[in-house]
């Protein structure tokens, strides 16, 4: 059966059709028009959004839970539970993210996740695994668990990597001893290298981005910046992204994270071709506020959530974030004045283009996968679509 989105505003990677639709069939999308569209014939829901933005669906990259679940419980429930609470949120296509942890734990949670998908029905696309751990800098470990932290060890991410063919992406801190190793060894895999939590300097970056790191994990967040090391300044993680035209980063657009002077700053510097939002979301995501836990129920660290983030209970630090989707566009529209297509395209194609998926997911493109959510001027999420299947309809 075909479906017709009618009646609304389509936003495309350069401009927002005013008055058009989308016609989807077999799970593609086959057709976006501008008008009222074709005519109706044979079996066809046709669905009126009213004048409402349709969107790709959204691209988030890096979470660790949401709905009360951190993908860290390591239970098919807690899986399922954190994607399909951030579907509800306009989210189509999740790249669930671990925390430093034990081995034991990391494995379970492989095993896990195969199953979960495997067994889920309806939902978002999971992509795949980022690896959010554990080689990081211990000066820039902000809520990553330092029990765990150590530099990479060959043996051991490659006895990581023999166990899940998922993983898609892996964050690491490229200063440390063997990282450039790694870096390659991801590259050949067709891994994505991410630098985060990491207290390099420009020379170390530059090397990192050489040997295959080309990505900034939620820039500004557990990284170094401009810093003297015997009375010198030397540039940090944050500059050298700025420095190195083609690296991509990605920002916690939560509004709390960053402050509307460096969402400005950023976008101004990097652009939309540049930059992916990202939710970083823990198991509070959508969740009222107070006590909580970040990574799993079992071995995870006790935080708190107040104005709308979260925080370690010492509030030295936060502790991911409590963002969904849909208000990290709204973050960017209304607080940092991005253009809707700009904002849209910084949780859609962009990502897709960083993950490599871009052929498939991303923009409202005839013969690509029809992921899609409709919202209305607040980014309030009506329609939820996807690969076809209609999932929320608030409409």
């Amino acid at each position: 059966m075909k479906t017709i989105l009618k009646n609304g505003r389509v936003i495309t990677p350069i401009r927002v059709i005013k008055n058009g639709g989308i016609v989807i069939e077999d799970g593609k999308i086959v057709k976006v028009f501008e008008g009222d569209g074709p005519e109706v014939v044979g079996e066809t829901k046709v669905i009126d959004v009213e004048k409402r933005y349709i969107s790709p669906g959204f691209v988030d990259i890096h979470t660790h839970g949401a709905g009360g679940h951190d993908y860290m419980d390591g239970t098919v429930e807690a899986i399922e539970g954190a994607s399909k609470a951030h579907m509800k949120h306009g989210t189509t296509t999740v790249v669930p993210t671990t925390l430093t942890s034990t081995m034991e734990e990391l494995f379970a949670f492989f095993d896990c996740y195969r199953e979960t998908k495997r067994k889920m029905e309806g939902g978002p696309n999971m992509l795949g695994l980022h690896l959010e751990g554990p080689y990081f800098s211990m000066e820039q470990k902000g809520a990553q668990d330092p029990r765990y932290i150590k530099s990479p060890e060959r043996d051991e991410y490659l006895r990581i990597l023999d166990h899940s063919d998922d993983i898609v992406r892996w964050t690491v801190a490229p200063e440390l001893d063997g990282a450039m190793k790694m870096g390659r060894e991801l590259t050949d895999r067709g891994i994505l290298c991410s630098i985060g939590h990491s207290n390099a300097i420009y020379q170390d970056v530059l090397e990192a981005f050489e040997n295959g790191y080309t990505h900034i994990t939620h820039l500004y967040s557990g990284m170094s910046m401009v810093r003297r090391i015997d009375a010198y300044r030397y540039s940090g993680v944050v500059e050298s992204a700025y420095l190195i035209d083609e690296m991509t980063v990605e920002i916690i657009a939560d509004g709390d994270h960053l402050p509307e002077s460096l969402l400005k700053l950023i976008y101004k510097i990097k652009g939309s071709d540049r930059i992916c939002l990202v939710t970083d979301s823990m198991r509070a995501a959508g969740m009222p506020e107070g006590k909580s836990i970040l990574g799993s129920l079992k071995d995870g660290q006790e935080v708190i959530v107040e104005d709308g983030v979260a925080k370690l209970l010492d509030r030295s630090a936060f502790a991911g974030s409590v963002a969904t989707a849909d208000r990290l566009v709204r973050t960017m529209t209304q607080i940092a004045a991005v253009p809707i297509e700009e904002a849209v395209k910084m949780i859609t194609l962009t990502p897709a283009r960083i993950m490599g998926i871009e052929g498939t997911k991303g923009s409202l493109v005839e013969s690509k996968d029809a992921d899609i959510v409709v919202f209305d001027d607040n980014i309030e999420i009506d329609l939820v679509i996807v690969g076809g299947n209609v999932e929320i309809n608030n409409i």
